[in-house]
């Protein structure tokens, strides 16, 4: 499974065109339009999709109530553009991410809510995450804390669960989990060994990881939608985040596994989605 690097280059010089052209339009939206700041990210990742070579297959609905906390399990950077293309939503992500380059700015125009990984100061980044919330904004949680190697989830952390126990317009908050499996390449399925072509975690280096990447050819993910659940059916935080950590893990698995084949599915540009099992 070796990358090429002509397609590498080529792919990257569309990719980062395509980007530079829609830095300006972003810019302004985020001045002046808001609605469509959340609207024309969508549009951006979903043509990167294409771009990199992503085959996306969403499963289930994602919830259509705004704010909506979605929480998934995380193996690589590319995590952002996948979710990105299927969701009007911003991430919650580590601070270093904002000095990253290129990713930290388009992180930055996506209204990215930046934590720090430092329990001192759980309670006021919580409470920013629940201001973006009560505010109407859809937010993405990776619990996990890190990147993992795309084999398992990581057990999920459950401090900043604590910002579902909000009430939007007197309801609870709406928690949806959300499996991202990398599955495929050219047709063939992808095993433990050439998982880290896509995982991204440990020392891994960004940019000679993204290029490798680049070249690799037709990449097939399934992102899984579960059912929405509230902080108020499971009880307590940690019980929402062993909740949320089962069901993804458990799509996870299923993905990985090749079970539960597409029925009745439909295609949405370069994404097909089909309906939840039962």
């Amino acid at each position: 499974m070796v990358s090429a690097p002509l397609t590498s280059l080529w792919k990257l010089l569309v990719y980062l065109t395509f980007t530079l052209c829609l830095l300006p339009a972003q810019v302004i939206a985020l001045r002046l339009r808001p609605d469509w700041s959340r609207r024309l990210p969508v549009f951006y990742h979903r043509v990167c999709t294409r771009i990199l070579g992503f085959h996306v297959t969403v499963e289930g609905q994602p919830s259509s109530a705004r704010p909506t906390l979605f929480v998934a399990n995380h193996s690589s950077y590319l995590d952002i553009t996948l979710l990105g293309s299927v969701l009007e939503a911003s991430f919650i992500a580590k601070s270093e991410v904002a000095t990253w380059p290129v990713y930290g700015l388009l992180a930055r125009l996506q209204n990215t809510v930046f934590v720090e990984r430092n329990r001192a100061r759980v309670a006021g980044q919580r409470d920013t995450i629940a201001d973006r919330l009560t505010r109407g904004d859809s937010l993405i949680l990776f619990p996990e804390g890190t990147s993992s190697d795309g084999n398992r989830t990581l057990p999920f952390k459950s401090a900043l669960f604590d910002v579902a126990d909000i009430a939007i317009n007197g309801a609870p908050l709406p928690v949806q989990p959300v499996s991202v499996a990398y599955t495929k390449l050219n047709g063939i399925a992808i095993g433990h060994v050439f998982r880290p072509f896509f995982a991204w975690y440990g020392d891994m280096e960004l940019a000679p990881h993204l290029w490798r990447v680049l070249g690799l050819g037709r990449i097939e993910v399934e992102i899984r939608f579960h059912p929405v659940v509230t902080l108020a059916e499971l009880g307590s935080r940690k019980a929402l985040s062993a909740h949320c950590q089962q069901a993804v893990a458990a799509g996870l698995s299923a993905s990985l596994s090749g079970r539960a084949p597409i029925l009745n599915k439909r295609v949405l540009s370069d994404v097909i989605v089909r309906p939840a099992p039962g």
